[in-house]
């Protein structure tokens, strides 16, 4: 079996393959510091929970956009697992081409999605990723990433509303059921999924019109993401797992299969 480890800034999330299955995934908070053995503890007994053993693991494979948790987490694998993880990072063999002015400036995540995205449904693409930040990424038909346009996450934007604001409350993020609301709560979600629903559309058509891709598959995953894609038809497919099959892909193509 196969471990994959993705450590945003917000959730770690790790999955376990079995050849091509992803068969359970779970998820850590990143902002808890944890030393080598918390975190060896820790995926040991989520392991123990869906009864797969330390010994099924065959090897490790981590995307991480948080330089500061690394040694502890890579320190974990190899302690409590027994693997060298593989890091997603310069070097590694994924099958994407990246053309922008700096291609180590890519976090790792996207570079990941795309390969996913690229590899699953085939270019041109483009890629949201709606997570601490939402991240639009232009994979063309060759599997050139070509461009990316990052903004301020959901979550982000919430949480400054209700954090500079002194009598707006702290509030579920969801669509309410019209964007005519008629009290606090529900005029706080309009503004932010609505919003987020507009920024989506707008963003996607610009970069079509601008790259002149004219049968552009639109590829959507991300914790909030299916809110966002549930509600407008420019999002084609939602897939929450994308980056952990990403990893598996990039595992394959490393070892050469």
């Amino acid at each position: 079996m196969l471990l994959v480890i993705d450590a945003g800034n917000t959730n770690i999330t790790l999955g376990i393959f079995k050849e091509e299955e992803l068969i359970a995934s779970f998820r850590m908070t990143t902002k808890t510091p944890r030393t080598s053995d918390e975190y060896g503890i820790t995926i040991c007994n989520l392991l123990n929970n869906r009864k797969v053993a330390v010994s099924d693991i065959e090897a490790v494979i981590i995307a991480s956009v948080v330089p500061g948790i690394m040694h502890s987490l890579k320190n974990s694998i190899i302690k409590y697992l027994n693997h060298m993880p593989i890091e997603v990072g310069a070097g590694t063999k994924t099958g994407i081409k990246i053309a922008t002015a700096n291609p180590k400036e890519i976090g790792a995540d996207r570079v990941v999605d795309a390969v996913a995205a690229y590899d699953i449904y085939g270019g041109p693409l483009i890629v949201i990723d709606y997570g601490t930040a939402t991240t639009y990424d232009l994979i063309t038909e060759d599997g050139t990433f070509l461009a990316g346009i990052t903004s301020p996450g959901i979550r982000i934007s919430a949480d400054a509303l209700w954090r500079e604001t002194a009598k707006l409350p702290e509030i579920e993020i969801k669509k309410p059921a019209s964007i005519l609301a008629k009290e606090t709560i529900s005029s706080m979600q309009a503004g932010l999924v609505y919003g987020y629903i507009g920024q989506t559309e707008y963003i996607v058509k610009k970069i079509i019109e601008e790259s002149g891709f004219r049968n552009m598959k639109v590829i959507a995953t991300g914790g909030l993401g299916r809110i966002i894609a549930e509600a407008t038809d420019i999002i084609q497919i939602y897939d929450p797992n994308l980056t952990l099959k990403g990893l598996r892909i990039i595992y394959n193509k490393c070892r050469g299969k």
